[in-house]
């Protein structure tokens, strides 16, 4: 079996709306963290998001559907996310249908977006609300699949914030295995009132701009937005222009604790050494990391813990949240995205807001804009709640 490469990118999120947006903003170093105009919440004074910054409405127009009823924040999302990467890719409907197309996506939020109608439903206290159907947590992915006709492989993923990291894994391994010739994986989540009562209840929000890596940091902004990746047979690309190849990926769970990861780093340091095994590579070929890089007190502390003892001389790294905000299940191809960018244009993104190193490790992330980079092999961290550590390493081609 022959590599398997990346051939088509979508993405929305706070920076805009498409892969050309984010780029430059990415290249500008211009967050699109700030306060919430779109998000219905107490907490939307008190702390700042990493909102798209189109509405609903917008949404709904810029996917050129005509009858959007029924279709939640997280839908429209993903929709205006997997439908740049399949144009991207140059996909027909006969490529869309083939049973050898598979779709793997992942969320958390789903259709709890719409807490309230989920509510009415769940009590019959009303009649059911046109968003009963999409409540389940694949409800996206049906979907997906409905409007652009996919009938290979369908799957939905939830591991809390490695979820799309784990698609994306899954769906290198299809092809691998033979089981599918190309597959279309990613992720979404929407910000929603439920998701910001309970970051808010684990005390983790932070009331100013994130700081990754940072002594003082206060902890994460909360994000929202979709991305995904068209992954192929190396032999199927022939004449397509590529991003780059998913050469290596791990998965480890520490089930330290719910919402913190274990403090001596062993799910980090499994997946991060799963995927240089899995891409046949050595610590000292990774030239570039994106980050999980949450802003809060646990994770950054135990990422650079793990990262200090598999690298020892930690190479470049950066958050890109710092950019969008934590987007949960959508972080790991968003920030995929991200790293495919740097690959292709040889770049690395600035890390925003980092003023002072962790005391411990005195090691600080990339903070300005670096162009001429010659990247080889860049590595992409997921951590979930559980402890559910996913790696991607992505190579040049």
């Amino acid at each position: 079996m022959g590599r398997v490469v990346v051939t088509g990118l979508g993405v929305v999120s706070a920076l805009g709306n498409g892969v050309a947006d984010n780029l430059h903003n990415l290249r500008a170093g211009r967050t699109g963290i700030g306060k919430a105009i779109h998000l219905d919440s107490s907490f939307t004074e008190r702390f700042l998001f990493g909102e798209v910054h189109l509405s609903n409405a917008e949404l709904r127009t810029a996917t050129g559907l005509r009858d959007t009823r029924g279709l939640t924040r997280t839908e429209l999302l993903a929709i205006s996310a997997f439908n740049e990467a399949v144009g991207d890719a140059a996909f027909t409907k006969e490529d869309l249908s083939d049973f050898d197309t598979a779709l793997v996506s992942a969320t958390t939020v789903g259709g709890m977006v719409e807490t309230e109608a989920i509510h009415g439903d769940a009590n019959t206290h009303t009649e059911p609300s046109e968003f009963v159907n999409c409540y389940r947590s694949g409800a996206h992915t049906l979907e997906l699949a409905r409007m652009f006709g996919i009938r290979g492989y369908t799957d939905t993923i939830n591991t809390a914030c490695s979820s799309s990291a784990n698609a994306i894994m899954l769906g290198a391994r299809l092809i691998r295995a033979g089981r599918a010739r190309r597959a279309i994986v990613g992720g979404v989540d929407s910000l929603s009132r439920y998701t910001v009562n309970g970051f808010n209840a684990l005390q983790i929000f932070s009331d100013e701009m994130i700081r990754p890596f940072d002594e003082h940091r206060k902890g994460l902004n909360l994000g929202e937005g979709a991305a995904y990746l068209v992954l192929e047979r190396e032999e199927d690309a022939e004449g397509k222009r590529t991003y780059g190849e998913v050469r290596g990926y791990g998965n480890a769970n520490d089930a330290y604790h719910p919402s913190s990861m274990s403090p001596d780093a062993v799910g980090v340091r499994g997946a991060i050494s799963g995927a240089l095994q899995t891409a046949g590579l050595a610590p000292s070929d990774i030239d570039h990391i994106n980050a999980h890089g949450t802003g809060t007190q646990n994770n950054d502390y135990t990422e650079l813990l793990g990262l200090s003892r598999i690298f020892g001389q930690v190479p470049p790294f950066v958050s890109t949240k710092s950019f969008t905000g934590h987007t949960l299940a959508a972080a790991g191809a968003m920030e995929a995205v991200f790293s495919l960018l740097s690959i292709a244009h040889g770049e690395i993104y600035p890390s925003l807001n980092f003023a002072t190193p962790i005391a411990d490790f005195g090691i600080a992330p990339q903070t300005v804009y670096r162009s001429g980079a010659e990247l080889r092999h860049v590595l992409s961290n997921s951590f979930g709640f559980g402890g559910n550590c996913s790696s991607l390493i992505f190579s040049k081609v």
